[in-house]
């Protein structure tokens, strides 16, 4: 394909006109793909600065990729006029391979943003861990841009591509602590999980393009319902192998396997940004092959993400209940596992989609819920990447008395804490809980409310003890200088309590920028929660 000229000086800024072998002229909207297009630009780019920066201004790469997230964010702002779709096929102009709705531009909006907070948590651990600066940078923002791209993919081959590009990255984040044996095998259990639900899908994806000899989702939820008879049981596997697919994607149980211990192994931004943005990347992923894709099987994915959005929340709220601090349980295992549970939450609005008079809102109170949960998430691990730099242990307990030693840093994670437990101060949470109670009730899924209800309760328990660690007293030190557990007396020529030198250590400024922002956005929408559904509701698709 060679590029030919543009008529009107308008055009040239935003499409180019290509003309293929058989001479039919097709259109490619450049203002459309910017998003993705200038993430992976900007990767590149990191890249090739790389060879060229000295050692003592690597650190310059971090503030580049944060630039080009940036911009790749500012892009969207001209698409908000209307739809606008490239790669179409010439002979049906309306059924395109890249849609940039208003779906797209949302979860782009929050796959962008989620990115650069990230980009700014990982600045510090870039530096104090010692990660190879040029690679970590362009790993983030290549796994950014297939992050972007996957929502505005409307056909099958673009979104399988989308998924992997966002993946493959992925796995070396995890596993860039070269030398680190928790690193290595967190970055393994993850590759081979991720490579088993890739080929699932795959196949799942071929059975489908077999039945329906077409791989854009318009053509497939048109072509499935009237497919041959002889190739019903090939079109049913295909759909459900996909969504077992993505059912690994978005850590719902019983594939959630990999989570706790690739999030403990990673580096901890790495664990936020997987948290967050991989979860954006599976469930836009699932809400578009089930509501535009298999539309005509909703008989079969409602039920069956009904039952998944039941056991994930259960598994990951339960699990998460058994992380204790006299235990002396890891506080990056114990957000692993609320990230589980949460998923379980994200499933609700999508299984009642299946069965809801108006998917469309069902669909909104999954994005809105997302929106929620990606600002207060990343703002809990903003505080925990703090709280790592002085214990290297990252025990629950080494955020007893964190109030005395850094109140503001207390204050945020408690508000946080409170957002994803749906309690006040945290209105957010309270909102984002019960748009989703909304959506299975409004779906005649009230047996599922009442699950969701139960587990809301029990996860109280573990997000209000965590809270209540931040304001009781630290812990004194032994003489020889360990932590005294508790319930231990002091000994009777005890002074007052000591507490470990480390805790003078001082906040890097990009954490401290990623916990303003997110502390920031946190109480802005807890104090007018409804402009993020107003905002989510533009998701109709």
């Amino acid at each position: 394909m060679t590029a030919t000229a543009v008529g009107a000086a308008a055009d040239t800024v935003t499409t180019v006109d290509t003309v293929t072998a058989a001479g039919v002229v097709q259109s490619v909207d450049w203002l459309a793909i910017a998003p993705p297009t200038l993430a992976a630009v900007a990767g590149l780019a990191v890249l090739v600065l790389d060879l060229f920066l000295p050692e003592a201004r690597k650190h310059l790469l971090g503030w580049a990729a944060c630039a080009g997230l940036a911009l790749a964010g500012l892009s969207i702002l001209p698409l908000l006029d209307g739809d606008r779709s490239t790669f179409c096929l010439t002979t049906q102009p309306d059924v395109c391979s890249y849609v940039a709705d208003p779906f797209t531009l949302v979860i782009q909006f929050l796959v962008l943003g989620g990115a650069f907070l990230a980009a700014l948590l990982s600045m510090a651990s870039v530096r104090d861990e010692r990660l190879p600066a040029g690679e970590f940078w362009f790993l983030l923002l290549s796994s950014a841009a297939g992050a972007a791209l996957l929502p505005a993919s409307r056909d099958l081959a673009t979104l399988v591509v989308a998924l992997e590009v966002a993946s493959l990255p992925a796995f070396a984040l995890v596993g860039l602590r070269r030398g680190d044996r928790m690193s290595s095998e967190a970055a393994l259990k993850f590759f081979l999980s991720s490579v088993a639900a890739t080929a699932v899908m795959l196949l799942g994806v071929s059975f489908v393009y077999a039945a329906t000899g077409s791989m854009h989702l318009v053509t497939v939820a048109d072509a499935l319902p009237g497919a041959d008879a002889r190739l019903e049981t090939l079109a049913t596997t295909g759909v459900v192998l996909t969504l077992v697919g993505f059912a690994f994607k978005t850590a719902a149980a019983p594939f959630h396997f990999w989570v706790p211990d690739t999030y403990v192994g990673a580096p901890l931004p790495v664990a936020a940004y997987l948290s967050v943005i991989g979860k954006a990347v599976g469930f836009s992923g699932l809400i578009l092959v089930t509501v535009i894709a298999f539309p005509g099987y909703d008989h079969i994915w409602g039920p069956a993400l009904a039952v998944l959005a039941a056991l994930t929340m259960t598994v990951g709220n339960v699990a998460a209940l058994r992380q204790r601090p006299e235990r002396e349980h890891s506080a990056v295992r114990l957000l692993a596992w609320s990230s589980v549970g949460q998923a379980g939450y994200l499933l609700v609005p999508i299984a009642a989609a299946g069965s809801a008079d108006r998917p469309a809102e069902a669909i909104g109170s999954t994005v809105a819920y997302a929106l929620m949960y990606a600002v207060v998430n990343f703002g809990a691990f903003a505080v925990a990447a703090h709280v790592r730099t002085v214990s290297a242990a990252h025990r629950i307990d080494d955020y007893r008395g964190l109030y005395a030693r850094h109140p503001l840093d207390a204050l945020a994670l408690g508000f946080f804490l409170l957002c994803l437990a749906g309690l006040p101060p945290g209105v957010i949470g309270l909102f984002a809980k019960v748009t989703v109670f909304r959506a299975a009730v409004d779906a005649d899924l009230g047996w599922l409310a009442v699950v969701m209800a139960v587990n809301v309760v029990i996860a109280l328990y573990y997000y209000l003890q965590w809270t209540a660690l931040l304001f009781r007293p630290s812990e004194e030190l032994r003489p020889s200088g360990e932590l005294r557990p508790s319930g231990e007396p002091a000994p009777a020529h005890a002074t007052a309590p000591a507490t470990a030198p480390a805790t003078a250590v001082r906040v890097a400024a990009p954490v401290t920028v990623t916990i303003a922002l997110t502390g920031v956005l946190g109480i802005a929408l807890s104090g007018a929660p409804q402009l993020v559904l107003r905002f989510a509701s533009g998701t109709l698709l």
